[in-house]
């Protein structure tokens, strides 16, 4: 991390766990271990049925609230979508595109991520991009290749100014949720391969104040660790998000 120069996040991905009293239940645990935490940004990116509960229960807390998606229109004939104006009305401020699930199971490819980004943008919210290679793309050597095509494709027509409201996660789709997790040094290095694709893009300052994070299972026993290397500025945090211990545990490795 290099806290003088961008902001760390330590953001929950809750994917599709927690109904809205279990969210509710957690949060009232969360704020009391985080309440006096003040050096990152903390951030639980929640489902969409749970958001208008968590939301009431956040308030007064220094939690932000995240949605997992957004669809790039603001309404129409989109059964299963939601819209930006949606999230906002339940002061949403984070939302997460392209997460290596949203790509396997659910079609999102590099172009529509790129549409997501520039809405959610465009709306006044941040966004947390998801980039990573697989398992066979990382053994046959591409990995630089694959994390550069999808942050440019994704940055594409965004604005140096929209920077600002852009966190990239590197998410090295062979460690989620599988338990691996790439080496600290690892890590670092695809983390800086994105940093200069933003500074071959945007210059050095604003790819020295973006906020790159690592989301390949970063957990309580590795995080201190990870976030140790310079180019490492957060987690975008799985099944550790899930526990309040585990995650408070993260937070105060970013501390």
């Amino acid at each position: 991390m290099n806290n003088s120069k961008r902001k760390t996040v330590i953001a929950g991905n809750w994917k599709m766990n927690m109904t809205p009293n279990e969210g509710v239940a957690f949060v009232n645990e969360l704020k009391s271990l985080v309440k006096d935490k003040n050096n990152c940004e903390i951030v639980i990116c929640v489902p969409d049925v749970d958001i208008p509960t968590v939301s009431e229960a956040l308030k007064g807390s220094n939690i932000k609230l995240g949605a997992q998606n957004a669809h790039w229109e603001l309404k129409g004939a989109f059964t299963g979508e939601t819209s930006v104006n949606m999230l906002k009305e339940y002061n949403v401020g984070y939302v997460i595109i392209g997460h290596s699930e949203r790509r396997q199971f659910f079609g999102e490819i590099n172009n529509s991520v790129n549409m997501r980004l520039k809405t959610i943008i465009e709306s006044g919210l941040k966004a947390i991009v998801c980039v990573g290679e697989l398992i066979t793309e990382r053994e046959l050597g591409i990995t630089t290749e694959i994390v550069s095509l999808q942050t440019k494709v994704a940055l594409h027509d965004i604005t140096a100014e929209q920077m600002k409201n852009v966190i990239i996660a590197y998410e090295p789709v062979w460690a989620i949720g599988t338990g691996k997790t790439a080496t600290a040094d690892e890590a670092d290095r695809v983390n800086g391969i994105i940093r200069n694709v933003i500074s071959d893009l945007y210059g050095e300052n604003t790819a020295e104040s973006t906020t790159i994070q690592y989301g390949g299972s970063m957990n309580a026993a590795n995080a201190v660790e990870l976030l140790s290397k310079v180019n490492v500025d957060g987690g975008l945090i799985g099944g550790a998000s899930l526990k309040a211990l585990d995650f408070t545990a993260i937070v105060d490795a970013a501390q």
